[in-house]
This record gives C-alpha cells, structure tokens and sequence, in this order.
C-alpha cells in the first residue's frame, strides 16, 4: 500500500519500567555476572517491542531505551514515528507471526478497532493494469501506528521482564576488553542537564528505525561501515484522516487506485480505529502530493479513477494533510560485516527499509521477531550473544522477498536513483507486468500473486509453470 512512560521516565507497567540508575562504566566495559542475562533494545517501536518480547524467553531482563516521551493514557502520536499518520497495514505473514509471539494480539487489535480486510473481494483496486474483478487474494489488518504500539506495549510489558526507559537515547556502543564485542549503550537523559551512563548488557540489539547510526556508532570503535545498497523511486506521501461515513453505500471496505507510467499518482482508502478513514495520496517524481487543502483535493481528482475522489465527498475531513517523503529503499548488509562485534543485532527498518507503498515493514519485523525468539528459546543470553552474526544472517533472509518486489517494482521508474536495470531485471518486470495483468481476473494467478505480496509464499513460485503460462496469454502491457 505503508510505552508507555510518565514524565519521569517510568512506563505504565510499574515503578521498575523507568529504569534504575546504572552506575557509569567504563568505554571499554568488562561483563559483571548479571549483566549477561540482561538484554538492551535500543528502540521501543513495533520493532523493538517485538525482538524485546522475543529475548524474554532467553535473557533474565530485557531493558527497551526509548528516545520519546511514551504517552500512559490514550494512544497517541510521538515524533519519533512520523509515518504513523500514514496509511500501515500488516499483511497476512505478519499476522501469522504476531499471533504465533503474542497469542491472541490480533484479536485483541481488531477489538480496539483494527479493520481486517480481504484484498482484492473488500477493496476496490485498480491496478496499474486494470480493476481486479473476480478473484480472491489475502488478507491484511489497517489500523493505526497508534493503537497498534499500545496494544503491543501492553502485552509485551505484561510479561514482567521486559523494562522501559524512555525519554532516554542511545549515544553509541560501549565495547568490551577485545574491542570486539558490544557490552552495552552509552544512554543520555533528554533534557536539559539529562545525565549520561552507560547500560550494560549481554546483548545489544538496535532497533531505531530509519535514523539508526549503528554506522557511526561502529566507526566509533574502528570497525569500516558495511556495505550498503539505496534504490530511490522518490515516492512521496500525503495523507489525512476522514470520519468514515456511517453508510457509505459501497460494497468495499477499502480503495486503492494506483498509478502507472503514464499517472504516476496513486490513492488508498483504508478503515481504521475510530471510525476513521486514513486516506494517503502518493505521486512520484515531480508528483508529490500537496498538503494545501484545494492542490490535496484536486491531486485526489487526478487519480487513474475518479472514485477515491469521489468517496471523499461523502466523508468528513478530520485533519490537515501531512507529508512525508522518506520512502527509499535501504539495505545496511550489516550480515556481510566481517567486523560487527558480536552481542549486537541490528533489525527492522534499522537493517534494511522498503517503500512503505507496499505494506511489508512491519511483516518483515514480526518475521525478524520470530528468528530472534527461535535462537532464544531452550538457550541462555550468553549463549545467544555468542551467536549473534549467525543471528543476523537468518535476519537478513527474513528481508529478501520484499526487498526483491519493493524494489524490482520501483526500478521501473526512469528517475529512480540506484542501479539501472540490467537486461534479467528488465525481463523480470515485463514479467510481473504479465502476471499482475493476468491476476486481476484469473483466481488462480490472483492466488498465486497475493501469495507472495503478503509475504506468504516466495517472489520465485510466480515462476511456477501453471502461474506462467496463463501470464503468458496475455498481451503484452505497454513499456
């Protein structure tokens, strides 16, 4: 398509979440007893929250450093997220492994008013080659960035040996005797006159999302920067949120209108908590989408279909729209360093990011969480710091699929950034090109297609014999 904490410091889940004080350590830090069954996450976001869950079943404590103030009433926006007011959805995958962590949390998140909707039957969907019509595909849950978090912050802290320290940002690693392993954060207090400690720990896993400086932070310690890989399709968002008509007369539950080559402007419709819609417009290139009320409506007009802007007419306008425009794909291949000092993890969009347009980030950090509980279960903390480039490898796979649709698909087009196509990736496009024309009414190539775009299957079985000859009669779509 894309905790709590008091003003002190201390999280809703008890005077323990705000963090102890942590007597200062050395730059150079060796392990006491305790502190290798304890765990730090840098970063309290669906990421985080996950991975921190995950580490519970091997580490004694698991400590989650949060740069924002974390909000103890309702759920609210935090600066740290600025993509939450744009559209989010958890594909099927990623349901499947929230539910395989965290039994019961997609019920829970439907009942705080999460939508689950059935993509193409309950969405009104023109492709970039035609309306699907005809054919069932899968499931994804919309809600929003907000009320995901909460529920997700509550159920991970119930446990009890997962902490928050929030207000708090990490400043850079704190190595151990070798120089060659992480044994803790450098942290500061946000504030004016917020003291600096270090927070000592087995294991060391970063999860800030896309502001991570893992980079400059191992540059710190004299390791090179990995390897790392940019595409650019230069896709920009602008979104805001509508009351949902009480009757609105349709049959669908959701809308997306994409672009193409010749419209590189794109629309989505989603229901989410509140009775709200969340409708974000994406243009690329010199097409982004405006955020003044007259140029957001007219954009919405300009769409491949006049529907979306329709609907809209119907609907109460409950904000302004708000942009965003950081939607390039990046991959730090932190799992080919020969250099990374072990006891560290790097996950989610920290590792590698994908242009939200196709909903798979936070899938691929529920994938990410489940690999990381799997080496955790049935070990010790320090058995699984000692394994942690193993660890990061397997959270390098988790991000293969998506990478390869995100950015096989924002190849197309010709002002994007990164490494021009060669011949196989050309043919690889015309390709998909053939199975998206032919999926949008034949349900088995529907099946097949949404299979993979939901993360359940692999980009390879659209190769699959069956899928490719009915992709085959179709004509040729226009370069």
């Amino acid at each position: 398509m894309a905790a709590e904490g008091t003003a002190d410091g201390t999280a809703s889940g008890g005077a323990a979440e705000g963090g102890t004080a942590v007597e200062a350590a050395p730059a150079h830090s060796a392990l006491a007893a305790s502190d290798g069954d304890h765990a730090v996450v840098v970063g309290a976001g669906l990421s985080g929250l996950l991975t921190a869950h995950a580490l519970a079943r091997g580490f004694a404590r698991v400590t989650l450093v949060e740069r924002d103030a974390l909000a103890t009433g309702a759920p609210a926006f935090r600066a740290g997220v600025p993509q939450s007011r744009h559209v989010h959805i958890l594909w099927n995958r990623g349901l499947t492994e929230l539910d395989a962590l965290l039994p019961g949390v997609v019920a829970e998140l439907e009942a705080a008013g999460g939508e689950m909707v059935h993509a193409p039957e309950e969405t009104r969907w023109l492709s970039s080659a035609g309306w699907f019509a005809g054919v069932r595909g899968a499931r994804y849950l919309s809600v929003s960035r907000e009320v995901l978090e909460a529920v997700l912050r509550r159920r991970v802290l119930a446990c009890g040996a997962v902490t928050v320290l929030d207000r708090h940002e990490a400043t850079g690693l704190v190595a151990g005797p070798d120089l060659r392993t992480a044994a803790g954060v450098t942290v500061r207090e946000r504030g004016s006159g917020g003291r600096q400690f270090a927070l000592r720990a087995g294991l060391v896993v970063v999860a800030t999302g896309r502001g991570a400086r893992v980079a400059e932070w191992l540059g710190q310690l004299g390791c090179p920067p990995p390897p790392a890989e940019r595409i650019d399709a230069h896709l920009g968002y602008s979104s805001r949120y509508y009351r949902r008509p009480a009757s609105p007369g349709t049959a669908w539950k959701s809308m997306y209108v994409q672009g193409n080559r010749e419209v590189p402007r794109s629309g989505v419709i989603v229901p989410i908590d509140g009775d709200r819609w969340l409708v974000t417009l994406i243009g690329q290139g010199a097409h982004q989408p405006p955020v003044e009320e007259r140029a957001w409506l007219d954009f919405a007009a300009s769409l491949r279909s006049p529907e979306l802007a329709e609907a809209l007419t119907h609907a109460e306008p409950l904000s302004d729209p708000v942009a965003f425009r950081a939607t390039a794909n990046e991959w730090t291949h932190y799992e080919s360093s020969a250099d990374l000092p072990a006891g560290l993890l790097v996950v989610g969009d920290a590792l590698c990011r994908f242009n939200p347009v196709y909903g798979h980030g936070m899938s691929v950090a529920a994938l990410q969480a489940r690999v990381v509980a799997e080496y955790a279960a049935g070990t010790t903390g320090a058995a699984l710091a000692a394994r942690t480039r193993e660890v990061q490898r397997s959270l390098a796979r988790c991000a293969r699929g998506a990478w390869a649709i995100a950015t096989g698909e924002d190849c197309r087009y010709p002002e994007t950034d990164g490494p021009a196509p060669g011949p196989l990736a050309r043919f690889q496009q015309g390709y998909m090109a053939r199975v998206l024309a032919a999926a949008n009414t034949d349900p088995l190539v529907a099946s097949a297609f949404f299979g993979v775009l939901s993360l359940d299957r692999r980009p390879e079985s659209l190769l699959a014999p069956r899928v490719a000859l009915r992709a085959r009669r179709r004509p040729a779509p226009a370069p």
